[in-house]
């Protein structure tokens, strides 16, 4: 059973170019755009192509998930891609997110190890699966609780970089993403008219100077 079609509302937010020279990119991508274009032609348009007329060709290193926010990075040429790829293989990329929650978690900070795998009857949603999962581990804080809208700010760090990590591990731990339309339960997606999930933090490491690049986007919910 194939994935059901969809189309991509169009997204008026502009891309902020927060850093660029020769070799890379680095934007702040608002949520409701696309990382990459879609197989439907109605859903081209993405990061790369609204960048495309002032930057040229553009490399993916990595995605966010069209709902989400945040840091994301482009290569400008070949080298610098598989160098980039090549940190986010080894994990030598440090990542911080920041989410709304539901529920007021017990725990300060914690870790969450729970295998994910696709969901294929149900694609694109993921499950966890102690069989065929492939390892995931997400380090979470708990950055402010709101007693009286019995939500809670997270900071999460993932180490792994499965597709729908963060929102899978939260919401198995039973405090979903608000917003989020594949995890949450009714009240916690209609707390938010967004998924508050946001890429606020990222680290790398030059593809060409090897000069230590940190960047950071304020999360605007």
């Amino acid at each position: 059973m194939s994935a059901t079609p969809f189309i991509v509302p169009y997204c008026d937010r502009p891309v902020p170019v927060l850093f660029a020279d020769d070799h890379l990119l680095v934007v702040d991508k608002p949520h409701g755009l696309l990382s990459v274009p879609g197989r439907d032609p109605a859903n081209r348009d993405c990061v790369p192509a609204r960048l495309r007329e002032e930057f040229g060709e553009l490399y993916i290193v990595h995605r966010l998930d069209l709902d989400t926010s945040g840091l994301m990075l482009l290569a400008r040429t070949p080298d610098a891609h598989r160098h980039l790829n090549r940190q986010f293989e080894q994990r030598a990329v440090s990542k911080y997110y920041e989410a709304l929650v539901w529920g007021l978690p017990a725990a300060d900070e914690g870790e969450i190890n729970l295998p994910i795998c696709v969901d294929w009857p149900n694609r694109p949603r993921k499950i966890i699966d102690y069989e065929n999962g492939k390892p995931s581990q997400t380090f979470y804080r708990v950055m402010q609780r709101d007693e009286a809208r019995g939500i809670a700010r997270v900071e999460l760090k993932p180490i792994t970089g499965r597709s729908h990590q963060l929102r899978v591990h939260l919401a198995e731990i039973g405090h979903p993403i608000l917003g989020c339309p594949f995890y949450a339960h009714e009240q916690a997606r209609a707390a938010s008219d967004r998924l508050t999930l946001h890429a606020r933090n990222l680290s790398v490491t030059h593809p060409v100077s090897g000069e230590p690049l940190s960047f950071e986007a304020p999360t605007p919910f």
